[in-house]
Parts: C-alpha cells; structure tokens; sequence
C-alpha cells in the first residue's frame, strides 16, 4: 500500500468535483476546490476522521467495500477504480457492471456515417447510442424505456410482428443464439451485478427457448456478415453488418451498410429522410 499516492490520488480525484455534481448546494465561503472531506466521506459512509487520515497517508488499510463507496463517491472511471485498487495494495476485482457510457469519440463517429445505420450495444445487449438511420430503420429508441431498449428482451419477450420478431430480421434466430450465448459470458464476467442477474432469471421465467439456449452452456458465437430487415415503409432491406469490439468498455458497434448501387441502397437513403429520429439516450 502506497499511502502518499493513494493520499495525492484521492485528494485530486476531490478537488475536481463541484458540489453541485453530486447534489450538493455550493454555500458560502467555499474555499477549498472541489469537494469538502467530509462531504466525501458522507457521500461514501465513512467517518470524516477516518476520510481525512486516509488523504494524511495516516490511515490503516482500507477494504474493498470501502474502495468501493470511494470509487462511487468520487465517480471514479474504470480506469481510475482499478488504480485506487492498486494503490491500496488490492487488486480490483470484476467491475461492478456492464458499462453503459459511450465516449464522446463513438458518439461523433455514429453521426458522421449518414449512409450506414449504427448503433452501440452493452455487454448485455442494450442499446445505448444511435444514429438517425438506425432509428428509422429498426426504430425509435430515444421513446423508449432503458428496459425496451434491451434486443435481449426484443429477441426472446418482445412483440412480433407479423410472426417476426426482432424487427423482422432474417437471422433472428441465429441472433437469438448468438446473444444467449454472449450474455453467458457477460454473466461471467459481471456475477455481483443485479441487473445483470435480473435479464437472466427473466429471461429463463420467461423463455423456453432461452432456457434451452441457457442449458447448453455454449459461449462461442459466428459473426453475422449479413441481414435483411423487413421494413414496414420500405420492405426488404438487405445489409453488411460488422461489429467493432470497445474493448475497454466491454461494448460493440454495430454498423449495417447496404451494397452500392443496390436497391437497399436506395432503401437506407430514403428512410434518412423520411425517418429520422434524435439520437440522444434519455435517463
């Protein structure tokens, strides 16, 4: 445990906080950057004195859990949480759950691809970013719930429509497998995470066929190189799909682009005018 750089860590992650990042009002004759110490150690449910003696590189070995409420009162990144693990002598162990914030790069990149529907999915399959093709093309993510927005749920609990589900997608089957599969492995990696243990059990309750899929304990999955989305407006339109692995935030982007010249062409670049949507990701 190097208790002066955990000190120094711990002192500038507070001093870049403003109060009113964590609901706290400024007040008067606020002197000191940041965060007060006791307004961290409030925030984290630990003692002022205890707080204080950990930035004096005073105090005694800190647990995991109080790792933890640090790490979550000071909105530590990945990056950061593993860091004041390993400065206080403990290795970090799996992160608490799939990340769900996209960086600012991602979020330009899926606005500057006009002609491709793009989105970008968790570790759990939600989608969490957008652009305006794929919200005319499969549908309009920014009305919809955290929950809705899961293709988990689409895929296996969600409504079809005309006997097809998951957008009247061509693969939806292999799609099914394909999450299932991945899904496992995410359960893996995130096996304290409630969320994560919650779209399981509901699933199982709720699906026969991905309780079968469930029981074979499979992990592997084939990419899909293409698809055909069945769309109400504009029919069959038939796509590339590849997939860019966020390797640090445990995502994916996924990109459909129709061939050149082809009549799904045509199909992507009328529904950008007649069917586009915001992008944003409320709540």
């Amino acid at each position: 445990m190097d208790r002066r750089e955990l000190a120094g860590f711990l002192r500038s992650r507070r001093e870049r906080i403003a109060p009113a990042d964590v609901g706290l009002p400024a007040g008067p004759r606020r002197r000191t950057p940041g965060l007060r110490r006791e307004e961290v150690a409030q925030l984290a449910f630990i003692s002022t004195e205890y707080y204080t003696r950990l930035e004096q590189a005073r105090a005694p070995h800190p647990s995991r859990e109080v790792l933890a409420q640090l790490a979550r009162a000071l909105r530590l990144s990945d990056a950061e949480r593993d860091h004041l693990h390993h400065l206080a002598g403990t290795p970090p162990g799996p992160p608490p759950g799939p990340s769900r914030e996209v960086r600012q790069s991602i979020v330009d990149l899926l606005r500057r691809l006009p002609e491709a529907a793009a989105i970008v999915v968790s570790a759990t399959y939600e989608v969490i970013a957008w652009n305006d093709l794929a919200a005319a093309l499969m549908e309009d993510f920014s009305v919809l719930s955290r929950r809705d927005r899961n293709l988990l749920r689409r895929a296996f609990l969600g409504p079809h429509r005309n006997g097809r589900r998951l957008y009247g997608v061509s693969d939806a089957d292999e799609f099914a497998r394909t999450a299932a599969q991945q899904l496992r492995a995410a359960a893996a990696r995130y096996p304290d995470d409630p969320e994560v243990t919650g779209l399981v059990s509901e699933l199982l309750s709720g699906s026969d066929e991905f309780a079968r899929l469930w029981a074979a304990h499979d992990v592997a999955a084939r990419p899909t190189l293409c698809k055909t989305f069945a769309h109400a407006l504009v029919g069959p339109v038939s796509v590339n799909c590849d997939v860019l692995d966020i390797a640090d935030r445990d995502q994916r982007v996924v990109i459909y682009t129709a061939a050149p010249g082809s009549p799904s062409e045509e199909a992507l670049r009328l529904l950008s005018v007649v069917g586009t949507q915001r992008m944003e990701v409320p709540g």
